[in-house]
């Protein structure tokens, strides 16, 4: 129960930290730094991290808790901190500390009540990287295993829910990025690369805002290649699901220009998709 109860005060102490930055006023400096602590007892120690997290000094507070790591090793004190050593340096935007602290944290105690915690913070380290589609998209696959994994071995946990809907933001923005890539193609009419990267969102990030888009692009380059039967069967595919998309009205528009219809016909990839659609086997 003692276990539980610190487990408690850890998250609840991160919690009114997070979203009220600057608890405790200044008191005339920029308040202590880690110096000489050989004569601290840990509990000191891990208070003085504390207080430096709610004056919003998370640098400062990431290396008290690592003082404790280094002189009461194995300690209770020494497991909180190294959890709040994972913390401070995500907040301190360290991503690179915070998720080394957070994996130290999991390797030692994979069954700990914090556990899922920095696991969670492991994937942050992550997800918190990712800024824009203009960039190599490495991270962004990084915090979809690592938010897979939460999700996989802590589903009951309290950070379930936001690793998933994290997920479903991070899954959306590689999308994005086939996306950004494919228009590039199209626009310099290279065609057939143009169609892979959409024929990939497609496939693959079907769930996604970006589907529509996806399969309007495809009638846009197979008409432009002369693969008619494979346009007109996108066409189909973004009528059945999306007729009240503006992109059905574009691809409409331009297969009408053509005299055709958005129908599916004969066997290929996106036929046997509007094939299956029809049976709802697909999207």
């Amino acid at each position: 129960m003692m276990q539980q109860g610190n487990d408690r005060k850890i998250r609840a102490f991160i919690l009114v930290v997070a979203t009220v930055p600057f608890l405790v006023a200044c008191s005339g400096g920029s308040g202590s730094k880690v110096g000489d602590l050989e004569q601290s007892s840990a509990r000191e120690i891990f208070e003085q991290g504390e207080l430096e997290l709610a004056r919003g000094d998370a640098n400062d507070a990431a290396g008290y808790f690592e003082e404790i790591e280094r002189l009461f090793p194995y300690s209770e004190y020494a497991k909180r901190g190294l959890i709040m050593q994972a913390y401070a340096y995500h907040q301190d935007r360290e991503y690179d500390r915070s998720r080394a602290a957070a994996q130290r944290f999991l390797s030692i105690y994979p069954a700990d009540g914090d556990a899922a915690y920095a696991q969670y913070l492991l994937a942050l380290s992550y997800y918190d990287q990712i800024d824009d589609v203009g960039r190599d998209q490495g991270v962004t696959r990084d915090a979809l295993k690592a938010f897979r994994d939460l999700l996989e071995r802590y589903p009951d946990s309290e950070y379930a829910r936001s690793a998933e809907l994290k997920y479903d933001l991070a899954f959306d923005h590689l999308a994005a990025k086939e996306m950004e890539v494919g228009r590039y193609y199209l626009k310099r009419g290279h065609y057939a690369s143009a169609a892979s990267r959409f024929r990939t969102v497609v496939e693959v990030f079907q769930t996604t805002s970006h589907t529509p888009e996806a399969l309007h692009r495809l009638v846009e380059s197979y008409l432009a290649l002369g693969a008619v039967s494979d346009a007109q069967a996108a066409g189909a595919i973004l009528g059945y699901n999306y007729r009240s998309s503006e992109w059905y009205e574009e691809s409409y528009r331009l297969l009408a220009a053509q005299n055709l219809e958005a129908e599916a016909r004969g066997d290929g990839w996106l036929t046997t998709i509007y094939r299956q659609t029809v049976r709802g086997e697909w999207l």
